[in-house]
């Protein structure tokens, strides 16, 4: 088995290749081109150390100096919603607040939510209080003062 570091390399780069794919995270990708630069650097009969060398260091190269382009391609924006707006507005409970009986609704902007409140503090009814908070469909109150 004369060339099996070519064949160790290409099934590196492949599997690396698939596995980047399968991700679409931009994990294995700068592996995928170190087993390139191995596969050349095995081509021009170079040693077994100076083939590794080469991978490892393409792969720390592409990392290191493709990484910040990418990310800022894929950095995904992060878009207010109209419930954002609703932290640090003052909302009425019209069912009474206590996160002991999960009981608790504030009314504000016209919506009724589920509401809890932030220290476990028992809010009576028709209270106005702070929104602070969005915990999954809760909003999170504390007593206006």
């Amino acid at each position: 088995m004369e060339h099996w570091l070519l064949i160790l390399w290409i099934v590196l780069a492949v599997l690396f290749a698939v596995i980047e794919a399968a991700t679409a995270q931009v994990v294995t990708l700068w592996f995928a081109v170190g087993a390139v630069g191995a596969i050349v650097a095995y081509v021009l009969n170079a040693s077994e150390l100076v083939q590794l060398s080469v991978f490892v260091a393409v792969s720390l190269l592409t990392l290191l100096v493709a990484r910040p382009y990418l990310k800022r391609f894929t950095k995904t924006k992060v878009q207010p919603t109209n419930l954002d707006m609703c932290i640090g507005q003052t909302a009425m409970v019209t069912e009474e607040i206590n996160n002991t009986l999960s009981t608790g609704q504030v009314k504000i902007r016209g919506t009724v939510w589920t509401a809890r409140s932030q220290d476990d503090t028992v809010i009576p009814a028709d209270a106005l209080v702070t929104v602070i908070a969005i915990e999954g469909v809760k909003l999170i109150v504390k007593p206006n003062t």
